[in-house]
């Protein structure tokens, strides 16, 4: 796997240029200037270039770049902060003028799976509009020195319960995906230890709480090989020119590969259609796709000895809603769990997390009373679909707002001083 990174360095050099190049060329046959441009085969290759140069260009870390909201007809400057910096991740805030004092807080746990937290820049937009957003930033382990230390599940549960404490008691909690994990088994140590900062309300979307359930083609390649065999096949060292040299790391465009190949053909189509959208000059729908791939081809390193730990203890022992997950030596018990109102969320069209497997967090939670439980299947949403475009602004945010609303009052009783 050592040679794969180095060869994959090698390809993304070579790559970089010809983008460039193709982006220089469709540029100048593009040139209104020039008495063949915009007609015919010189349209027809211009475009085809720049589908080309987009899909080769590299990316880096973006930006999530929210400068603005729009609430009830009136605009507001975001104002976006780092409160918390970490190695391995930090904590991010957003806020504005329109919201009042007492407006919720909302903690969103962004996926450690490959893709940076600006993934969720839609989940962040839509929420910031009735709650002050913190989202956690997870680093990319490849510029992460080894000085800094392991980074596992464990450390991942700790960051949470820090940031919440940051935040303060009365805190609201949602976890997007992969941190669905994590986020409900820091809510079960925290409430076992009558922590006053834990979470009022726990929102869980598209989570593999349990993937025993309507299992899919992402759960079965985690059961399918052995342990060792994503040791030795997926995990790779950093290479000499990142300051996170010879870290382990599960690779961000091995991630990537895997993600891309599960929908290969409807990747092409958008290609496709791209390419089409080019040649007919519907710029506004060629951007809409140029964003999208924008964001979902950024990708970063995951920490070796996290990504390990969750393909065992998540998909391979399901050690969690079996009662068998133990957090730094001592087991989480998730029927300590009783004062926090839980929310599931799930895509009827998810083809990573499968229906049933969020929804799994409201029976191993005898404690909650039912009326502090709620589920949703949004119907025709796939995984993306329910944190991210129309859906998820118009169907489903507004019951997670509803639902914060609802139970908002609770937390503001429990003082900090309970803290040991």
């Amino acid at each position: 796997m050592a040679v794969l990174y180095k060869a994959y360095e090698i390809q993304r050099s070579l790559l970089s240029a010809s983008s460039a190049m193709a982006s220089m060329t469709a540029d100048m046959l593009g040139d209104p200037r020039l008495p063949f441009s915009g007609f015919g085969p010189s349209q027809m290759m211009a475009s085809a270039l720049e589908v080309f140069a987009h899909a080769a260009a590299p990316r880096g870390k973006p930006a999530f770049g929210i400068r603005t909201i729009h609430v009830d007809g009136t605009t507001h400057a975001v104002r976006e902060s780092t409160e918390i910096h970490r190695p391995f991740g930090d904590l991010k805030k957003f806020t504005h003028d329109g919201l009042p004092p007492d407006a919720p807080r909302l903690l969103i746990v962004a996926p450690m799976s490959g893709h940076y937290a600006t993934l969720l820049r839609g989940t962040v937009e839509r929420m910031l509009e009735r709650c002050v957003v913190y989202i956690t930033d997870w680093a990319d382990a490849k510029y992460v020195p080894l000085a800094e230390g392991r980074f596992d599940l464990d450390d991942y549960i700790d960051y949470l319960v820090g940031f919440l404490e940051y935040i303060g008691p009365g805190a609201h909690m949602m976890a997007v995906c992969q941190p669905s994990v994590p986020a409900f088994a820091a809510t079960a140590i925290m409430a076992a230890n009558d922590h006053p900062c834990r979470p009022v309300t726990l929102t869980m979307m598209g989570g593999p709480i349990d993937t025993r359930e309507s299992p899919t083609a992402v759960n079965d390649h985690a059961i399918t090989k052995p342990y060792v065999w994503f040791k030795h096949n997926v995990i790779t060292t950093v290479p000499v020119n990142y300051p996170g040299e010879g870290r382990q790391v599960y690779p961000g465009f091995v991630q990537l590969a895997s993600f891309m190949s599960m929908n290969l053909g409807s990747h092409m189509m958008s290609h496709y259609s791209l390419f089409k959208h080019l040649v007919q000059g519907d710029g506004e729908s060629a951007e809409a796709t140029k964003t999208f791939y924008d964001e979902y081809r950024a990708v970063c390193d995951l920490p070796a000895e996290f990504y390990l730990q969750t393909v065992d203890v998540v998909f391979q022992r399901h050690a969690l809603p079996k009662g068998e997950f133990v957090h730094r030596g001592q087991a989480v018990d998730l029927g300590a769990i009783h004062d926090t109102a839980i929310l599931c969320i799930e895509g009827e069209r998810d083809d990573i997390s499968g229906i049933g497997q969020t929804k799994a967090a409201l029976k191993v939670t005898p404690n909650v009373p039912e009326e502090m439980k709620q589920y949703l299947l949004a119907a025709e949403a796939g995984h993306y679909g329910i944190f991210n475009g129309s859906r998820w602004r118009t169907k489903i945010a507004p019951v997670v707002d509803a639902w914060i609303v609802r139970h908002e009052g609770r937390g503001k009783g429990r003082k900090l001083t309970a803290v040991a």
